[in-house]
């Protein structure tokens, strides 16, 4: 839809038709428009938020054990992961839905 949009918009059509066709606000199509006019781009910007510590294996890991043993605390957890996967992981990091 993004490169649509700009050919769109390079072809000399209007924003708001542009949006009416797409069917999405104007503000899309302009908050487009000024990133592709800005960066010469149309991607997507790179995610933002806090990085993952587990990986989704670890993750896996976790819950297998959990659902073994379902009265394992959290603390329980990081421990078993930690002697798994060779390096320290404290309980902050492991899922809530996880913590007993």
């Amino acid at each position: 839809m993004r490169w649509r949009t700009i050919s769109m918009l390079q072809a000399g059509a209007r924003q708001s038709a542009v949006a009416r066709e797409l069917n999405v606000h104007r503000s899309v199509i302009r908050r487009l428009w000024n990133h592709y006019q800005r960066d010469q781009n149309a991607s997507r910007r790179r995610g933002s938020g806090r990085r993952r510590i587990t990986t989704t294996a670890d993750d896996r890991y976790l819950l297998r054990c959990a659902r073994r043993r379902r009265t394992l605390t959290a603390r329980q957890l990081a421990s078993q992961l930690s002697a798994a996967a060779g390096r320290p992981i404290s309980r902050n990091q492991i899922p809530i839905g996880n913590q007993n």
